[in-house]
């Protein structure tokens, strides 16, 4: 077999395409559309590079039409995760000892599949079935899983190069990276396509295989990652996609003394209960597990009397409202300062009144549904009792659920800083505010630091100087992702490693070096050229 130090493609950022009217892409896309509405489609499991088809069939609707079927995925039980281990364990050898050139070039061909030929079907897929506008879906289910792909390669090779920088005399000192021993669980998300694609393949490319259940929301578009990976040469086994419920995979999984890692994104309180699971079967492993997790956010915004008014209206507009606030990014909580609050909520009214609120297929809409009914009901409960609370709502406050899962982008300003919406995690278009004295910027930032027990993005917005160097000082432990002058959300594979810590996570940055080294264990290797034959040293000699 040929050998060699290999140079992989430059890797850059994949643009992201502006579905102008008149366009290729806005052509291509809205064709798609069409033509995966108009069929019902029948979504198996991937084990073992067979297609499982249990007949327990669950049924896939648009959260924004939920009348309408866009197919049925087999519902999975505990003989099929026991399936996925015994698949990934028996292709592990081969996998991990393919050369790492080839595990690269098959998720490198992923990523080209991708943002080319099934760029139109990934957006539609994420569009129908997990209500993303054109714009949203783009940069998510295309752009983002194509860098994580590519980037994730670039690591690997860093990693790999990464030796010890010196060796004594007649020895070579060297580092290899060996997958983990056992097999990796990933758990992801309804709500990004490229977490739901990289959770399972960044442990995968590193040389491990993988059980991969999503969340019942997101299965359309993971079998079509699924048929992409596979399309790109994945072998069989490398990937195993069951869909099962969380309890069911957890029970197999967090039992099986093989298991070696866990990549998830989820809410704090299941992967709190995971965590305490793995540490009540600790036991039972071969090895300590990897628990590598991202689990939400209580995301702010603060602005200084010094911050321009539009910035921070756009800040708010955006952060808050795209993708309906599903977002662990998504800003949730803002303090303006009293000064510039009367401008900054004429402008944010005005923004609010422009949306447009309807289903994906129709580009003109701005806002779109929420994921589920459960979404739906919880979102819908923090609004009733802001109303009851008496709490001002100056925005929105109204939901339906007749043809859509449908919540209006709503604001609620309130007076008690620790009112229930400014510190729990609500997951959906809902932005509270709270307005106070600008003098008190300095109080506000511990108020800020100190409300919430999650810490993945925030954004602060000033001109003045000062002011954000104390902000960037004060919230060093607020946020993982901290941002300066912009909103807190859209950040971008290579050049924004994501992750939060306290409730918001582990930090291990994905889309990044960081995130692929959980997923390796290193062995030193010390080889002596010329070996000792005699024990004495020579401290033991006379005078």
């Amino acid at each position: 077999m040929p050998k060699g130090i290999y140079r992989v493609p430059p890797v850059k950022n994949e643009p992201v395409l502006n579905y102008a009217p008149g366009s290729a892409e806005k052509a291509a896309l809205k064709a798609a559309l069409a033509d995966m509405r108009g069929k019902e489609t029948d979504v198996p499991m991937h084990i073992g590079g067979q297609e499982v088809r249990t007949g327990k069939l669950v049924r896939m609707a648009p959260p924004h039409d939920h009348v309408h079927t866009l197919g049925h995925f087999h519902r999975g039980d505990a003989t099929h995760v026991a399936q996925a281990i015994d698949a990934a364990l028996a292709a592990k050898a081969p996998w991990e000892d393919l050369g790492w050139e080839h595990r690269a070039s098959i998720f490198l061909k992923a990523a080209d599949l991708i943002s080319g030929p099934y760029r139109a079907r990934m957006n539609a897929a994420t569009m129908l079935a997990q209500s993303k506008n054109a714009y949203q879906a783009e940069i998510d289910a295309v752009c983002e899983l194509a860098d994580f792909l590519r980037f994730n390669v670039q690591y690997m090779t860093e990693i790999y190069a990464q030796q010890p920088p010196a060796s004594s005399p007649q020895v070579w000192n060297r580092v290899e990276q060996r997958p983990l021993e056992g097999f990796v669980f990933a758990l992801t998300p309804f709500n990004f396509s490229a977490i739901a694609g990289n959770l399972p393949s960044a442990p995968a490319l590193m040389g491990n295989t993988v059980v991969w259940k999503p969340a019942d929301s997101q299965v359309y578009s993971a079998n079509l990652i699924m048929q992409i990976f596979k399309e790109a040469g994945l072998p069989d086994g490398v990937i195993n996609l069951v869909y099962v419920s969380g309890p069911v995979a957890g029970d197999v999984i967090f039992k099986h003394p093989d298991f070696a890692g866990i990549h998830f994104t989820g809410s704090t309180g299941v992967f709190q209960n995971i965590w305490k699971t793995i540490g009540d079967n600790i036991h039972n492993y071969r090895s300590y597990p990897r628990i590598v997790g991202e689990t939400g956010g209580k995301d702010f915004v603060v602005a200084h009397r010094s911050a321009v008014p539009k910035q921070v209206s756009t800040a708010l507009s955006r952060g808050a409202f795209e993708f309906q606030g599903q977002k662990c990014s998504a800003a949730s909580r803002a303090y303006i300062p009293s000064n510039l609050w009367p401008e900054v909520k004429e402008l944010l009214l005005a923004d609010l009144a422009s949306f447009r609120m309807g289903g994906t297929e129709d580009f003109r809409n701005f806002i779109n549904a929420v994921i589920d009914e459960k979404a739906f009901d919880r979102i819908a409960s923090y609004i009733d009792r802001a109303k009851a609370d008496g709490q001002q709502i100056i925005a929105g406050g109204n939901y339906d659920r007749s043809k859509g899962y449908f919540i209006e982008p709503t604001v609620i300003v309130v007076n008690d800083p620790k009112y229930v919406t400014m510190c729990e995690e609500i997951f959906g278009p809902v932005l509270t505010i709270y307005v106070y004295d600008e003098k008190q910027f300095v109080e506000t930032l511990h108020l800020v630091d100190s409300t919430s027990p999650y810490a993945l993005t925030g954004a602060v917005l000033a001109q003045d100087r000062y002011a954000i160097e104390l902000a960037t000082r004060v919230l060093r432990n607020a946020a993982g992702n901290f941002y300066i002058n912009d909103k807190p959300t859209g950040a971008v594979v290579g050049q924004q490693p994501f992750g939060g810590a306290r409730g918001s996570g582990t930090n291990d940055k994905a889309g990044s070096a960081i995130n692929l080294l959980r997923w390796v264990s290193p062995r030193t290797i010390k080889e002596t050229f010329v070996t000792p034959t005699d024990y004495r040293y020579p401290f033991l000699g006379e005078e």
